[in-house]
């Protein structure tokens, strides 16, 4: 498919203005806070580079794809005409749990913050800083935002951060559910700059995450995650149709508690 050029409206300006001002207050705490994930090993069909001095070798996040509800630009939404959050003023958050940009409803679940960590697989695992990831996921019953039918209205559980000199983004979101055929996944997309980031055919790279069971287990015990429990029982991990053929560079590290909410981090690998 040929890519389709999109352009931000003045929201564009107006977000990456406001994201520089708040980029200290989005860099993490420590390098302790980080969980490296999928930071060594590989098979023999996965972009890798390794560094002889240093020893330090990555893979690249597996290419995966987007699915029906990307909202990037590259598909029409519930009411017909092409869906792109990208181009809405506000899509630059770190915290995505309510829509914006004229819509107002809030995504209701328990909390989840997300650290990601983009590394360079072809120089050594070098961080990656000024990449935009736009990340999305189904709320907590399963249900996309500017898709099904009783949210087409809204835009919640969508955003994009930038990553900082440590290649870092986090998002505050929630803890998505189980629909029917799928294993509990979040997507997300790796721009080389927030202005290449108007359109799902400018990405570099289109990958989802998994979420452990015992995690999931825990949360689908919630009363608004209805339906969510019966869904993770009727698959797993192995049989997923994305993550089935490999999931070790997907599966995220998540710690937490229903109460306290929960902390889940991965490293992406991406070849820049």
């Amino acid at each position: 498919m040929q890519a389709h050029k999109h352009s931000h409206p003045e929201g564009l300006a107006h977000d990456l203005s406001t994201l520089l001002q708040r980029r200290q207050a989005l860099a993490w705490l420590g390098a302790g806070a980080t969980v490296l994930l999928g930071a060594c090993g590989g098979t023999e069909d996965e972009e890798s580079s390794s560094s002889s001095s240093s020893g330090t070798s990555c893979s690249a996040i597996p290419q995966e794809t987007a699915g029906p509800y990307p909202g990037d630009g590259t598909n029409a939404g519930a009411g017909g005409s092409t869906a792109n959050a990208l181009t809405q003023s506000g899509i630059v958050r770190s915290v995505i749990t309510s829509s914006f940009n004229g819509a107002s409803a809030t995504a209701a679940g328990i909390a989840l913050t997300l650290r990601l960590q983009l590394v360079n697989t072809a120089n050594s695992c070098a961080s990656l800083a000024g990449f935009a990831v736009y990340l999305w996921h189904c709320d907590a019953l399963g249900r996309y935002s500017m898709y099904s039918p009783a949210i087409a209205g809204e835009n919640y559980l969508r955003g994009v951060q930038v990553s900082d000199t440590a290649g870092d983004v986090t998002f505050t979101t929630i803890f998505p559910g189980c629909y029917d055929g799928r294993w509990p996944h979040i997507h997300f997309e790796v721009f080389s700059s927030l202005s290449a980031a108007t359109g799902g055919n400018n990405d570099i790279r289109t990958s989802q995450l998994a979420l452990p069971k015992a995690a999931c287990s825990a949360v689908y015990a919630d009363s608004r995650y209805t339906g969510s429990a019966a869904n993770l029982a009727g698959t797993s991990l192995s049989g997923d149709n994305v993550f089935g053929d490999g999931s070790s560079l997907q599966l995220a590290s998540v710690t937490g508690s229903n109460n306290a909410g929960y902390v889940a981090t991965l490293q992406l690998g991406v070849a820049a």
